[in-house]
């Protein structure tokens, strides 16, 4: 099965096949080094594929995949995708405050900008501020 992803998604999901790629093509990539750079990072931090965005949690039942505690409701969090068998699976949630524990890098603002209808601008300052407070 082909399955196809935007350039930033490929190298922020799919890191190890994504440098197989780009390292396989002579075609003008644009923003190569970014890209390149990114899938890296995915590699260096092999949990940092799973990040599949921010959002509100609706209620207050989810438990953090990093410090087992509950999410609050209204609380903001980081949904976790896993890429098996071809398609992406929901795998829980970490609390933003959570995220450089978990994901070993707290530097995941340039992931949840690019997660499609995620958090806009005033969230993401907020979530900003959340990141750094950890």
């Amino acid at each position: 099965m082909t399955v196809w992803f935007h350039l930033t998604c490929g190298a922020y999901k799919r890191p190890e096949p994504f440098l197989a790629a780009l390292g396989a093509t002579s075609e003008v990539v644009p923003d190569r080094e970014r890209l390149e750079t990114e899938a890296r990072r995915g590699l260096e931090h092999r949990r940092l594929p799973r990040l599949g965005g921010a959002e509100r949690a609706p209620s207050g039942r989810a438990r953090c995949r990093e410090c087992r505690e509950t999410i609050g409701k209204g609380d903001w969090r980081i949904r976790l995708v896993f890429y098996e068998d071809g398609r992406f699976s929901p795998g829980g949630f970490v609390h933003v405050a959570c995220a450089g524990a978990y994901f070993g890098t707290a530097d995941v603002l340039p992931r949840l900008r690019s997660s499609g209808a995620g958090p806009g601008a005033e969230d993401l300052a907020r979530i900003e501020a959340l990141l750094g407070e950890a």
